[in-house]
């Protein structure tokens, strides 16, 4: 799917997509020297995005607007990725961002850095700076870790600090996402002494399914046998509305898992199954994957 911008005014994108992304398995494999976690994990693409306008503004000038009339975060990554691009280009010019905020905060689902990630690509092209993937994410990474997968475009295996990524392909499915009102510290969680942090290193290759004109195509059945979320123990500690709601979808049938850092969990779902009703508060939404982002054309590698 390819944004264009109104018709006849080259100054404006208008309703562009920033989707999440769900960790199909999360483990701590150890802990750098300097209090880093090294993790692996595979980040799939979701059709569940928040939505941005951008327009151009003059002498530098940048704003940024809730379209829901909310009031804005004190630290937004939206402002923060078109700071970072202007001082890493020189760029003189400015734009006024207008976020549809869909994603739910504290989920895990990498909301934050979705945004950003969508507005370095779209200033990117707004601007005329014709920076290369690469530059973009080099960008992205000083605002935080998962900024450069979503500039990278494709669901992925994710290794490291979550800076080193392979490009995977996912079999089409559909899942549903449960986030309860509450959230729940990521400090908090990776600061915990009990949190595990030496899950056996995993081998990519023993989550494929089929290597098909080099496209390594990954098993969902494997990554939900083999793998876990090894927040999701301290997580529910903290959080008990996290088992709350792995224990609705168990009730159903479906086998929940914690995305990420956050407070919503998913699981597969198998095809025309309708759920119970959930409680008051939560937030429920089925989506679909995607292996490439939407605006995976925007900028070359």
């Amino acid at each position: 799917m390819k944004s264009s911008p109104l018709a006849g005014d080259a100054s404006r994108w208008l309703d562009l997509p920033a989707p999440a992304k769900l960790n199909l398995f999360l483990h701590i494999t150890g802990r750098r020297p300097d209090g880093y976690h090294l993790l692996q994990s595979v980040f799939m693409l979701i059709d569940w995005c928040d939505r941005i306008d951008f327009e151009s503004r003059p002498q530098g000038r940048l704003s940024r607007e809730d379209a829901e009339g909310g009031p804005l975060p004190a630290e937004d990554l939206c402002l923060r990725a078109a700071r970072a691009l202007q001082q890493a280009t020189g760029c003189t010019r400015g734009a006024h961002i207008r976020l549809r905020k869909r994603l739910p905060a504290e989920a895990g689902m990498g909301g934050g850095s979705s945004d950003a990630a969508t507005c370095l690509l779209a200033l990117n092209r707004l601007w005329d700076l014709n920076l290369r993937r690469g530059e973009l994410a080099a960008i992205g990474l000083r605002l935080g870790a998962d900024v450069p997968f979503f500039i990278g475009g494709h669901s992925a295996w994710v290794e490291g600090v979550g800076e080193q990524i392979t490009p995977v392909s996912l079999p089409p499915a559909r899942f549903v996402v449960v986030k309860p009102p509450a959230g729940a510290s990521t400090q908090r969680i990776f600061g915990a002494p009990d949190l595990k942090r030496d899950t056996k290193t995993a081998i990519l290759q023993g989550f494929a399914a089929n290597d098909t004109n080099g496209s390594l195509i990954l098993d969902l059945q494997k990554l939900q046998d083999l793998g876990h979320n090894d927040l999701q123990p301290v997580a529910q500690v903290l959080c008990p509305e996290v088992g709350h709601c792995i224990q609705w979808l168990a009730d159903q049938g479906l086998k929940g898992r914690m995305t990420g850092s956050g407070t919503a969990v998913f699981a597969q779902l198998p095809s025309c199954q309708a759920l119970a009703p959930a409680p008051a508060g939560w937030t429920v939404h089925e989506c679909g994957n995607m292996d490439v982002h939407p605006l995976i054309d925007w900028c070359s590698d």
